[in-house]
């Protein structure tokens, strides 16, 4: 534990200053006077900055475990990947597992699908957007697929020219912490990238949960975006390991 400041030269001379004033006085009030003189000056000098170092292990745990997190991602996205397998498409989509019931219209996750598809892009691969996928893909066909339909898979990135496919599902657990009576989510991403064949490539996952208030899908957003990265290093990596071998 060691004070990050100590006593301004200010105030010892306002210490020194009252000593000097208790000239007259006998030796035993004047030795009063300066211990407390000493006590007022320690007590500014606590209030400008005296700290201790007693952080909560809790703390200093989940920070080394982001940090780790950050060091691993860092080095999964530093990987070169081939220009062939980068100008290559991938289709992805979404959905969502919410309380046991699959949605996976496209439009109504466009946020939750762009937090992955963006990062990918960013990474210079061919992806399409939710848009374009619903132009040429009728939802009936994405629903077969949320439903395991391999074939459905298989028709729908013909449809695209996709090379590719991701499938994502965010499953959202939504309910009431009755511990301590506020809104809890609970998010679990899982993803599988096979080639247009249906051959796996790679699969990631990640899981996270927070508190909320009534606005869970918009935390569900913010969880996403938190734990993101993870999934798309570890995506990017197999992809350019494995993606056009045979």
């Amino acid at each position: 534990m060691t004070p990050t400041r100590s006593a301004s030269p200010g105030l010892i001379l306002t210490a020194l200053h009252m000593v000097t004033r208790a000239g007259s006085c006998s030796m035993v009030r004047a030795s009063s006077l300066v211990v407390f003189a000493w006590l007022v000056a320690a007590t500014a000098a606590q209030a400008q900055g005296f700290k201790f170092s007693n952080e909560d292990p809790a703390q200093q745990a989940e920070k080394a475990a982001a940090a780790e997190r950050e060091a691993r991602v860092q080095s999964q996205l530093a990987m070169p990947c081939r220009d062939k397998i980068k100008n290559q498409k991938i289709m992805v989509l979404i959905g969502e597992d919410r309380n046991g019931t699959i949605f996976a219209s496209q439009a109504s996750y466009n946020p939750h699908i762009n937090a992955i598809n963006d990062r990918l892009q960013s990474l210079g691969l061919k992806t399409y957007s939710p848009q374009e996928i619903r132009r040429q893909i009728a939802q009936a066909e994405i629903n077969a697929y949320f439903r395991n339909d391999p074939d459905a898979a298989i028709s729908a990135s013909r449809r695209l020219a996709a090379q590719y496919i991701l499938r994502g599902l965010i499953s959202t657990q939504a309910g009431r912490n009755p511990i301590v009576n506020v809104n809890q989510v609970s998010i679990n991403m899982n993803f599988t990238l096979t080639g247009s064949n249906g051959k796996m490539i790679s699969q990631a996952a990640a899981k996270n949960e927070s508190y909320a208030g009534r606005d869970t899908m918009g935390m569900a957003l913010t969880l996403i975006n938190e734990r993101a990265d993870e999934v798309v290093a570890q995506l990017y990596t197999d992809y350019c390991q494995k993606a056009g071998t045979k």
